[in-house]
Formats: structure tokens, sequence, C-alpha cells
């Protein structure tokens, strides 16, 4: 589990992005590139990390659901997922 900081951080970093999307659009298209270091850091969408939406966790993460392998096998087991099923042969 993320410690909570780290997923706070995470979420504002995500907001930050969102607010600033489309004047970062605009900036890039003029070529206006010191106006576009003067926006904050938090703004670029580089700096997000891929993590769980229900650890936190930032490895092994399945962008098709969202979550980390970790607990994605736990609610698959559960049958928590729809349409994902245990494979057995």
């Amino acid at each position: 589990m993320a410690k909570e900081s780290i997923k706070a951080r995470q979420r504002k970093r995500e907001r930050m992005v969102a607010q600033y999307a489309d004047k970062r659009a605009a900036l890039k298209a003029a070529g206006n590139y010191e106006a576009l270091q003067r926006i904050p850091r938090n703004a670029s969408p580089v700096r997000l990390r891929n993590r769980c939406k229900l650890t936190g966790r930032p490895r092994g993460y399945i962008r098709t659901f969202g979550i980390c392998r970790n607990q994605f096998r736990q609610l698959a087991s559960d049958g928590k997922i729809p349409g994902v099923t245990k494979s057995s042969w």
C-alpha cells in the first residue's frame, strides 16, 4: 500500500494536468516555449505515474482495469470483475 501522501500528490498532479491541458496545447502550438516554462512543472502529463486506484501501487499496473496485478487477481478470484474468469486446462 502506498503512503497517503504519495497518493495525494498523484491526485494533485492529475488535477493540475487537467487544469492546464488547454493552455499547454495552445502554447506548444504557438511555439511559445518561454511562456510554457512559466506554468507549473506538475502541469506536464509526463510527470504522472500510473497507479492502482485501490492501493496506489505504482508497479504491476494493468491499464485496462486501472488496478495493480495483486488487486486484479484478488478481485478476479472473488468474481467481482465482470467477464473475467480463472482459466484451467
